[in-house]
């Protein structure tokens, strides 16, 4: 069987609050990170990602108090990451009604965190999100190296070798973002798509380059089993049921 193809729209949240410019003419306060979310489980998301990027990261109580509104008003699956440093931060987010968790740098800095969140919580919790770019140094022989930072600081891992790591530590699904397309608009990554797919047994999810609708079909052609997108979403260049018609047209199977 075939799973539905899903489409994740990604929030980034500071301070609780929405950031990286959204334009929604209707809602009451586009930047309110529960009105988002409403919004965007009204018309068609399959899931939602929040990415805590507040500056002060002591401020973890606003946080878990957004996902406990979502929580109350959103009925599909929510992911949270920013943050998370241990199994007691996502003991907190999962009871705060976080579905699953995503974890970046943490897991770079402490591997041994992928298992402990895993043998807690099982793996279908746990998102491992991985920041990639391209890169002819030694220690990227796959020719993608993992980044920090929000893709400025190498890590001095090999993109192939530490997805592959992650998961058979227990990490559930991977969050595959290419630093290379973030931003500019023209597509996702497909050699790194195609590259990751046939050396993990989870599910992928692409993120990084989407900029018009007819980006996304070459994704899940190349083997992404979900698709996150941030702008596109936010100011309505890209309507989810618009989105999903199309990827409908091209023999995708998606929820409707």
């Amino acid at each position: 069987m075939t799973l539905a193809t899903r489409i994740i729209p990604c929030l980034d949240v500071d301070d609780g609050r929405v950031v990286k410019g959204v334009n929604f003419q209707d809602l009451k306060d586009a930047g309110d990170s529960v009105e988002l979310a409403k919004f965007y489980a009204q018309n068609g998301a399959d899931e939602l990602t929040f990415l805590d990027i507040s500056a002060s990261r002591d401020n973890k109580d606003t946080m878990l108090e957004v996902v406990k509104k979502t929580a109350d008003v959103v009925f599909i699956p929510l992911t949270v990451g920013g943050g998370i440093k241990s199994v007691e931060d996502v003991d907190k987010l999962l009871r705060a009604g976080a579905d699953k968790v995503s974890i970046n740098t943490s897991a770079i800095n402490n591997p041994e965190l992928i298992n402990q969140i895993a043998q807690r919580f099982g793996s279908q919790v746990l998102v491992i999100s991985i920041d990639a770019r391209r890169s002819n140094e030694k220690h990227a022989p796959s020719g993608f190296e993992v980044t920090t930072h929000g893709g400025t600081k190498s890590a001095g891992l090999d993109a192939l070798a530490w997805t592959k790591e992650a998961v058979q530590r227990g990490a559930g699904e991977v969050l595959l973002n290419s630093m290379d397309k973030d931003g500019t608009k023209d597509g996702f990554d497909l050699e790194l798509i195609k590259l990751i797919r046939p050396n993990i047994s989870v599910p992928l999810i692409a993120s990084g380059g989407a900029g018009k609708i007819n980006d996304f079909y070459p994704a899940v052609a190349a083997g992404a089993d979900a698709l996150l997108a941030a702008s596109v979403f936010h100011f309505k260049e890209i309507e989810i049921k618009d989105l999903k018609a199309e990827l409908k047209r091209k023999n995708v199977e998606v929820r409707d």
